[in-house]
């Protein structure tokens, strides 16, 4: 539900608005959302002893650095509207937005065996090239037995599970005979 309000909210932010713009907004919010991981912080924004215009005072404070008017007036709007909660959605939303507007995308590769940086790269050019866009892979280790490629943002996901390839052998030997 967070998401679908953010994104209306950042259509009206972001409509008129350049490439740059959107960069700095999202860096905004990002570190924005960050302060939402600090319980203080979590617990001055939810309570009902700090009026709306400390809250709005707060919140201002920490995006001053921007000097953007827009976006002053766009905190404004979201405490006004009792809508400060979702500035972390807000964040992934634009975080998502901008990467569709650079065509910029990261993802994750899932294995329980090391896998060597060069194939790593060599996966990232061709999901690229396939994809017409600029996907940048990370390596993570975890107990999947296989390899699993993620791009969330573009919705990709392949994975070659061992599990799952040793029984579709002995399906395919099974049918055989």
């Amino acid at each position: 539900m967070e998401e679908l309000i953010a994104k209306r909210y950042i259509k009206a932010l972001l409509s008129d608005s350049d490439i740059a713009f959107a960069q700095s907004v999202t860096t905004i919010f990002e570190s924005l959302s960050d302060s939402f991981k600090n319980e203080k912080f979590l617990n001055i924004i939810a309570s009902t002893n700090v009026s709306a215009d400390e809250k709005a005072s707060l919140l201002l404070d920490a995006v001053k650095s921007a000097n953007s008017q827009r976006v002053n007036n766009f905190i404004k709007l979201l405490v006004e509207n009792k809508r400060i909660n979702i500035i972390p959605a807000i964040a992934e939303e634009l975080r998502k937005n901008l990467a569709d507007m650079t065509k910029t995308y990261s993802g994750v590769v899932l294995s329980n065996t090391n896998i060597k940086a060069k194939i790593i790269k060599d996966l990232s050019k061709g999901l690229s090239e396939k994809y017409n866009s600029k996907i940048v892979l990370s390596f993570e280790k975890t107990d999947f037995n296989g390899i699993k490629v993620e791009v969330d943002d573009l919705g990709i996901e392949i994975n070659f599970s061992k599990d799952r390839i040793n029984s579709q052998i002995i399906e395919h030997i099974i049918k055989a005979i």
